[in-house]
């Protein structure tokens, strides 16, 4: 992770879109950064996500009456020790994260000596202080700015609290969405936490195809996409990823496999990428495509091994 104390605030690029201020991330939003945004609205103003790269801008903060936060994960919250006397808002089920650090790492799922290295750099390098009076709200809560309209949209799935914000404004029609960690790239949809669930992802990403905006925000990596056709393709190619990792795995258990194993080979990071969670990413990854396999009959485990049957069997490829 680079050093965030020698990113300078002329590295950082920001636009203005209505009645919202994206604030980018260095190299748009690339982790540990992330895209936030401030939206001004007649009467009251908010912040979503503020993010490590509000750490360069701590001399022109900007004035806001609250904070909006997409899901409790360590870099969405970076920033939110800036604004300790503003009142901060996040989904219900994901409020637990913010109540202290044990709550955090309960939403990771972590143990052993990952927890305890997570732990210290939660702290350290995106400066985790608990919020306790964190206010929460639930799917369709509308945060009213005054001619201005945030709307939550619960989309779980990344976590069980994750949700997308949809913006829109008078005197406009070209609706703004904020994506969160919907990220649309070729990683596709991570679900890897023990606060995450795959079916859940899978309804989120329906559930977008259908909604009607011109302007969409991922908080990493893409930025900034204009144009709901565009959007649309993005969105069916990320979500395209969940059946290319599943038709992997149905391939490479053709024959009997471990779990061990089956972590090993990597279906979700590149095979041979090692790290503190990664491993941990792959299990329940892999764990959760497993579960949905067995149940629908295509899969077996025979002693502690997996092993695919000819049930359903459509033409499975993929890398052995």
């Amino acid at each position: 992770m680079e050093d965030v104390v020698h990113i300078r605030l002329e590295d950082l690029q920001s636009r203005h879109i209505g009645p919202i201020e994206i604030l980018f991330g260095y190299e748009n939003g690339k982790y540990p950064q992330g895209n936030c945004l401030v939206i001004r609205g007649r009467d009251r103003a908010a912040i979503i996500d503020p993010a490590l790269g509000m750490l360069p801008r701590r001399e022109m903060l900007p004035d806001v009456d609250m904070v909006l936060l997409s899901h409790i994960h360590e870099d969405h919250i970076a920033g939110l020790h800036l604004f300790p006397d503003v009142p901060c808002f996040c989904h219900c089920d994901d409020a637990l994260g913010l109540a202290s650090i044990d709550g955090l790492m309960t939403i990771y799922g972590l143990g052993g000596e990952s927890l305890a290295d997570f732990r210290r750099q939660i702290q350290t390098q995106f400066h985790y202080v608990p919020r306790p009076d964190v206010q929460t709200f639930c799917n369709g809560k509308t945060f009213d700015l005054g001619g201005v309209r945030i709307c939550a949209m619960h989309s779980p799935g990344h976590t069980r609290g994750h949700c997308c914000f949809v913006v829109d404004w008078d005197g406009s029609d070209e609706r703004f969405v904020y994506l969160g960690d919907i990220e649309l790239t070729g990683f596709g949809p991570y679900y890897g936490d023990a606060w995450s669930d795959l079916t859940a992802f899978e309804q989120t990403l329906n559930d977008l195809a259908k909604v009607q905006a011109h302007y969409w925000l991922t908080f990493h990596h893409k930025g900034l996409i204009e144009g709901l056709e565009r959007f649309r393709q993005m969105l069916g190619d990320f979500a395209s990823m969940i059946g290319d990792r599943e038709r992997r795995l149905l391939a490479f258990i053709r024959a009997p496999k471990t779990m061990e194993e089956i972590v090993a080979h990597r279906f979700v990071y590149r095979p041979g990428n090692t790290g503190m969670m990664i491993d941990d990413v792959e299990r329940r990854s892999m764990q959760q495509h497993l579960d949905r396999l067995m149940d629908s009959g295509r899969v077996v485990c025979q002693q502690g091994r997996y092993v695919a049957t000819l049930v359903g069997d459509r033409n499975d490829g993929g890398r052995q």
